[in-house]
């Protein structure tokens, strides 16, 4: 419903061999909005992510798409695969290494879950998929296959076959941290003009020009949990904890 919070997150905790890596996490991101996570490595950021389209089951706590739980009800009934599928449909994933289908080429890669998970015609994949490599500037490559590509160039395709799915709300994972340094800058700008398009995105990312210039809300995690969150302006330039004033003051 367009009133609900497009994901909302209450007291998400999660342990891997004992130890605790995200510890009653709350979130909400409001639709249209661009959330900011950061943090040093290892404070849990990625987990999060994960555990937003059930790539990770929490231990505990609940997680909403558009005001539907994933994964298990309200009385802790497990969703059926079929449900649990539509659902996560509805979060698309950007990750750090790409994830290409090697052997489809760039359109294929596309075109192949609409067609597949959602049950789209084929013609109307391939439209849709052709707009959306225009979008992110990657219409002259939709036949090359990935290994061709540069790192920016995949990750811009990347971006393109998560909005193929038509999701609620684009989860992404570092999405600039494989790229060499000259890549950077075609990826953030992609994401730029999607953010002005008023796409619902949760961003784990190391780039503070970014998060600076695009949230509208910034998220700062520590040892699994959240210590500090803020628009953009206040975060950066007056956060409220020694630890984000020290972490900004290593960024500068």
């Amino acid at each position: 419903m367009p009133d609900l919070p497009a994901v909302a997150i209450e007291r998400l905790s999660k342990s891997f061999n004992g130890i605790e890596v995200l510890r009653d996490v709350d979130l909400t991101v409001n639709r249209g909005e661009v959330v900011s996570i950061l943090g040093s490595s290892g404070s849990g950021k990625s987990t999060l992510l994960r555990c937003i389209n059930w790539l990770e089951q929490p231990d505990r706590g609940a997680i909403r798409i558009g005001g539907q739980r994933i994964g298990v009800d309200d009385n802790g009934r497990r969703m059926p695969a079929r449900e649990l599928a539509a659902l996560r449909a509805k979060t698309g994933m950007v990750f750090q290494s790409f994830n290409l289908w090697p052997h489809l080429t760039v359109l294929h890669n596309v075109t192949e879950a609409p067609i597949h998970v959602k049950g789209v015609a084929k013609k109307e994949a391939v439209r849709t998929a052709r707009e959306l490599l225009d979008k992110v500037g990657m219409a002259h490559k939709m036949e090359a296959y990935p290994y061709t590509l540069s790192g920016g160039q995949k990750q811009r395709v990347a971006i393109a076959r998560a909005l193929a799915m038509s999701p609620e709300v684009i989860l992404f994972d570092e999405p600039t941290s494989a790229l060499d340094p000259e890549l950077v800058g075609e990826v953030l700008g992609v994401m730029k003009d999607l953010s002005a398009e008023g796409y619902t995105m949760v961003v784990v990312t190391h780039e503070m020009e970014f998060a600076r210039a695009v949230s509208d809300q910034v998220v700062f995690l520590d040892k699994g949990i959240i210590i500090e969150r803020a628009a953009p302006e206040q975060f950066f330039t007056a956060p409220e904890t020694e630890r984000v004033r020290k972490f900004l003051e290593l960024k500068q």
